[in-house]
């Protein structure tokens, strides 16, 4: 019986490492292919440069424009500086567009004889009124305008020691983003920049010397929170025992005395239940943990957070829980190396109940959510209908790497670990895998929206992941032939650990280096296709509005209106509908000019009314120059 169980080991072994090997090679071409798209990226043209020196008497701009035209002269383009955006100038910058705004409203007139249009609200049915403007061609003129873009109102916003600098080729961006610059390595720091879409422009202006302080805080902050979760996921894990079910929750004595499926039933669904709910706090805590790191694209704080969620469940779902006791009796677990096979060959049978149910409750009903997205369809509805907004895309969300891929591994741990001493999970796991598929298939095409693209750069996780499930399980098929007392197995099973992990050598060796850079052969091979085919000139031209930090900086434009007639009071709520048409046809009366001279305190946009410009710009002033003084003090 033992020879079957190391037989069945071997084709396990061997039929993944030769999937893993098709996959990695697969993805690595389809990433290749992903390089030589139709439509050009600009981050392959564009290197992010950070730790630029200060100097003094010039900017930081004219420092990276004399640097790059010194020492890569031959192929760069130009550049474009980031500018650091805190909090009070984000403010001031909302602040300086609601003024234009409004100054704009009071510069304009409403037709004030125009009807309401009446509508109908959705939660309690009664009808309410709505202004309508009427734009028309005939402007008022403006008179003592206010200029907002004076010296007062104008702040340049304070550089940061980043910049994006823009190459003729992408094999020279390539050659920039690998060299060392100078014999400084934490100055003049080149990386390949992300795509536009992709770039995190709040962590971009943090100092480079930073970095690697907010990771050694980060890492250490994610180790005691995993820690700290010891306690809940050992509390649940009791919970599976109906003694312990008793003494810790005992207003289900009642319950407990029910039959005996009632019993199984308590104590096999409620403690994964419980830990479901705990791990949805997860992801958004470790979502933060790899902000605070300084990553400057999403996709980087994404994969972050997708190492560190994976990491947590497999400590936390899989090795706490298949420690069944106190948190002191868990560390005396670990304390000696040399007996985990044994002891893991023990305990895995004990929990297989609580893994079958735990995929039952994680895996198939998550992916009823994912499919339903019940929270989604309720915030569109509130909005579309209640709220009558119009439907954007920006609110489209990405798919959510961080907590499915997780997620997915998790379940594939648990299907190489028990496919030995607990088989029974693999007919759970193998409809879960059929499903997840059809529905993760359809959430990526259809549902989702895909706003940058990686290129595989998740795969290097996976495959690291099903490596380290495949030498836990012969580990733990070491200790069962140890409790078999069959020492020939038990030899057999360690070439088997030692042959696994020189395949994952061969996939870094061989594979891996193209998920970390692209291959100089292609780039000059796509340059070179460019320059002949006459694209590379407008490729050049859109690097300058490639990168973009300030989307949002440009107002509106917004049409004139003009007032005609009088003000119609009506109340806050009407019982009837409104002829909206009749003051858009015709006008009561004509304006002449000494009426358009007069104080324009009643011409002042009908929602806005209260909010004077004078006020919102006497604000802003002072907001600027007590950002001066800061600045004057500091330096």
């Amino acid at each position: 019986m033992v020879w079957v169980h190391c037989l069945v080991l071997y084709i396990i072994s061997g039929v993944a490492c030769i999937l893993l090997y098709l996959e990695y090679r697969h993805i690595a071409r389809l990433r290749l292919l992903h390089l030589k798209r139709a439509t050009p990226n600009p981050g392959q043209f564009t290197v992010l440069v950070r730790g630029i020196p200060k100097i003094t008497k010039e900017s930081c701009s004219s420092a990276v424009d004399d640097f790059f035209t010194k020492y890569h002269g031959s192929s760069y383009l130009f550049h474009q500086v980031v500018y650091k955006v805190g909090k009070v100038q984000k403010i001031m910058t909302g602040a300086k567009k609601a003024c234009r705004k409004l100054k704009h409203f009071t510069d304009t007139t409403v037709d004030q004889s125009y009807k309401a249009i009446t509508y109908r609200c959705c939660l309690c049915g009664a009808s309410s009124n709505s202004f309508h403007l009427l734009p028309t061609d005939e402007v008022v003129p403006s008179r003592g305008k206010a200029d907002l873009d004076d010296s007062s109102l104008n702040m340049d916003n304070e550089e940061c020691a980043a910049a994006f600098v823009f190459f003729k080729t992408r094999y020279g961006a390539l050659v920039a983003s690998d060299v060392l610059q100078t014999s400084n390595p934490t100055k003049w720091v080149t990386d390949p920049a992300p795509e536009p879409n992709d770039v995190y422009w709040s962590n971009i202006w943090l100092p480079y010397k930073q970095l690697w302080i907010r990771r050694i805080a980060t890492l250490l902050g994610s180790i005691v929170f995993m820690l700290l979760f010891l306690a809940p996921v050992t509390f649940i894990n009791g919970l599976s025992q109906l003694d312990q079910l008793q003494k810790r929750l005992p207003f289900l004595n009642g319950i407990l005395k029910q039959p005996h499926h009632m019993v199984q039933l308590i104590t096999g669904y409620l403690p994964s239940v419980i830990l479901q709910i705990f791990l949805y706090s997860v992801a958004p805590i470790m979502m933060l943990f790899s902000t605070l790191e300084g990553p400057v694209s999403h996709s980087e704080r994404k994969r972050s957070a997708c190492c560190k969620v994976l990491y947590f469940l497999i400590w936390n779902v899989f090795f706490v829980n298949v420690v069944s006791g106190t948190v002191l009796k868990q560390l005396d677990f670990f304390s000696s190396p040399k007996d985990i096979p044994v002891q893991l060959a023990k305990v895995i049978p004990g929990q297989a109940s609580f893994f079958i149910t735990y995929v039952l409750t994680s895996g198939w009903a998550s992916l009823s959510s994912e499919l339903m997205q019940l929270f989604g369809l309720i915030y569109n509805f509130i909005r579309k209908y209640v709220l009558r907004m119009k439907e954007d895309t920006e609110f489209v969300p990405s798919f959510p790497y961080h907590t499915e891929v997780p997620k997915v591994l998790l379940f594939g741990l648990l299907g190489f670990t028990c496919s030995v001493l607990a088989p029974l999970i693999l007919p759970f796991l193998l409809v879960y895998f059929f499903l997840g598929y059809v529905v993760y298939r359809n959430q990526l095409l259809n549902v989702y929206r895909t706003r940058y693209d990686t290129g595989g750069l998740y795969w290097p996780i996976i495959h690291n992941t099903v490596i380290f499930s495949l030498v836990l399980t012969q580990i733990i098929c070491l200790g069962v032939f140890g409790l078999k007392v069959s020492p020939v197995a038990a030899g057999f099973t360690i070439p088997l650990i030692i042959f696994t992990l020189l395949f994952n050598q061969y996939c870094r060796t061989r594979l891996l280096p193209l998920f970390s850079t692209f291959p100089a052969q292609n780039l000059i091979d796509m340059d070179r296709e460019d320059e002949l085919s006459g694209r590379m000139e407008h490729i050049h031209q859109r690097l300058h509005t490639a990168y973009c930090q300030f989307p949002d900086s440009e107002d509106i434009q917004l049409e004139e209106i003009r007032t005609v007639g009088n003000d119609e009071d009506v109340g806050g709520c009407s019982s009837g509908g409104s002829n909206g048409k009749g003051g858009s046809d015709e006008s009561n009366g004509k304006e002449t000019l000494q009426e358009q001279q007069q104080p324009r305190r009643d011409l002042s946009h009908p929602t806005l009314k209260g909010l004077p410009v004078s006020r919102l710009q006497n604000a802003v002033r002072c907001v600027t120059f007590l950002i001066r003084l800061q600045k004057r003090g500091l330096s």
